[in-house]
């Protein structure tokens, strides 16, 4: 059974930093893209950024580049979100997600997710 267990958030300032984590487990995910997504309240789920399994090629929304940086962890079986200089409006609830495959924006895409993680900034 495949799981992808995501911990990490919380409150914080603005300019403040936290470290998500996505745990994951069920299946092998070398042939994976490996993305974090957010999903603010009354708005579209949207994509964040993300990292090859395989490789460690990574990509972000111009939102977030320069800000936050995706890793893994291959032993752990673990991908981090490291988010720096954190903004109100990243106030979202984060989710981890795998598709086979090359990465995609579109979350329909994805093959499975995890439960999410609340992140809030506050002013």
């Amino acid at each position: 059974q495949v799981q992808l267990v995501e911990s990490g958030g919380g409150l914080v300032q603005a300019g403040g930093s936290l470290r998500l984590s996505c745990a994951a487990s069920g299946r092998t995910f070398s042939r994976y893209a490996m993305t974090w997504f957010r999903q603010a309240p009354g708005k579209e789920r949207e994509f964040v950024a993300t990292i090859k399994w395989s490789g460690g090629s990574t990509y972000y929304a111009d939102s977030v580049k320069g800000r936050f940086t995706v890793s893994r962890d291959i032993a752990k079986n673990t991908v981090y979100l490291q988010m720096n200089s954190l903004k109100p409006e990243d106030t979202a609830v984060y989710y981890c997600a795998a598709k086979w495959g090359d990465y995609s924006t579109n979350p329909e895409r994805y093959d499975y997710w995890g439960q999410g993680t609340q992140v809030t900034v506050s002013s």
